[in-house]
């Protein structure tokens, strides 16, 4: 997916949309801090616009409390448990305003769940914007071990610190014309069922930009050429023309055509991973460096087909003559890949995972949330007001009017150190039994070519 021109650009978009689309998310206070700019978001009575003017809000109208008549709940997905594993470091310690403040330099907002109102309390952080982690764990060892910092971010690294939260486009990317999730997956659904798995192209396609990043410039050797067939179908998104031309050629529903899809990361990690997905193809996963909220809970040959990021090209031929020559198991592959994004992932998943982070995140404070001097106060009416075109439509589309009407999903406990070793190991015992299948075909090939030689 394509990067932002600007980080000013970047935290005005995910301010306006992520707040605006969030109604629901300005029951108490909410602020951001940033050295660009400092804004409290206020849920209740009148509303103070930037230009100083006082107005009323449909806020002011919302329940202060939770209410719902269904009082059974469902398990959360198994991915929840790794709101455990982010905040494990500061169990012990907790965290305190010096912890948060030392993020301060990438903050960009404070902010509270709306869809269960009077159920999290007030609370202090800090949100870093870029696709990579910006704070490494080697600054914070030794001495410097009890005042790690607390910062959200998108995604997360083994050498990194933070505390990996949903991205913005599950709300909607208005400028690369990305739908709501919400709507996007019903999309992803019904395209689907227009061409059966094994009437799809026999090949692996990827569509986006190879610019970003050397490891997708890396990705392009392995298209199809005069020379060599490495069985992928490769196509540069050129988004300047795409937005020209109506981006007709880049919407995400047309593109569940082929038998396999490859993921490869970006500049960081990509949020075009749940897109690829859901589409019911075999997915390609380019080992990647980062990890965002829910990836880490799916495992290879059971969702996904790994392919090592240094033999990019071999690994996808491979692929795809395994999945050729295997089709009921490459289909189950990329069907139990889709399952866990159309049924973990549904919305109302991602917002049980926002309110349990959130009031975990809450339960580690040591200090009591306060306004920042100077802020400005809005609401999410204002900052929707001005905007136009799709940014607005999507603001609309994802507004929600009611506070839930079923409790959230029920939390499941943290890993045991063991269990957690063991599901890891796992995963590495899979990735490589695929390249001790590669190379065995790849020596039963050699033998073959050496005994038509010999002859």
């Amino acid at each position: 997916m394509k990067k932002w021109g600007s980080p000013t650009v970047f935290l005005l978009f995910f301010l306006v949309l992520l707040f605006g689309a969030f109604f629901y998310w300005t029951e108490h206070t909410v602020m951001t801090s940033s050295p660009l700019l400092e804004t409290i978001f206020s849920g209740r009575g009148h509303k103070k616009s930037l230009n100083g003017s006082m107005e009323p809000s449909r806020a002011s109208n919302y329940p202060a409390i939770s209410k719902p008549n269904n009082l059974s709940s469902t398990a959360c997905p198994e991915y929840f448990r790794w709101i455990h594993e982010d905040l494990r470091m500061w169990k012990s310690t907790g965290i305190s305003r010096a912890m948060v403040e030392r993020a301060k330099d990438y903050a960009h907002f404070r902010l509270l769940l709306r869809l269960y109102p009077g159920k999290v309390p007030d609370l202090e952080l800090m949100f870093w914007c870029e696709d990579r982690p910006v704070i490494l764990k080697k600054d914070y060892q030794g001495t410097n071990a009890t005042s790690s910092p607390s910062i959200f971010q998108y995604c997360g690294h083994e050498d990194a610190l933070g505390i990996v939260f949903p991205d913005w486009t599950f709300w909607g990317w208005a400028e690369t014309n990305v739908r709501p999730w919400k709507i996007l997956s019903r999309d992803l659904q019904e395209a689907n069922k227009r061409t059966r798995w094994k009437d799809r192209v026999p090949y692996a396609y990827w569509r986006g930009n190879p610019n970003v990043a050397a490891s997708r410039r890396q990705l392009m050797w392995c298209n199809v050429s005069d020379k060599y067939d490495w069985n992928a179908r490769l196509y540069r998104q050129d988004w300047r023309a795409e937005s020209e031309q109506g981006y007709e050629h880049s919407k995400l529903e047309d593109q569940c055509t082929h038998r396999y899809k490859i993921y490869i990361e970006g500049r960081g990690w990509s949020v075009s991973d749940k897109y690829i997905l859901a589409c019911d193809s075999m997915t390609l996963f380019v080992k990647p460096e980062y990890y965002d909220f829910f990836i880490r809970s799916m495992v290879p040959l059971q969702h996904y087909w790994p392919v090592s990021a240094r033999n990019k090209c071999r690994d996808i031929k491979f692929a795809v003559e395994w999945g050729n020559s295997h089709t009921d198991k490459a289909q189950a592959i990329g069907k139990a890949g889709s399952k866990f994004i159309q049924e973990d992932l549904k919305m109302e998943r991602v917002y049980d995972y926002m309110f349990h982070l959130l009031t975990k995140y809450s339960e580690l404070l040591k200090f009591k949330p306060r306004i920042p001097e100077g802020a400005a106060e809005v609401c999410s009416e204002s900052m929707a007001r001005p905007r136009r075109g799709l940014w607005k439509e999507f603001m609309a589309e994802t507004q929600v009017n009611f506070p839930s009407d079923t409790l959230p999903c029920t939390m499941p406990p943290p890993y045991e150190s063991r269990t957690l070793e063991a599901f890891n190991e796992r995963k590495e015992n899979v990735i490589r039994q695929v390249e001790k299948w590669e190379k065995e075909i790849r020596e039963k090939i050699i033998i073959k070519k050496q005994q038509v030689l010999h002859f």
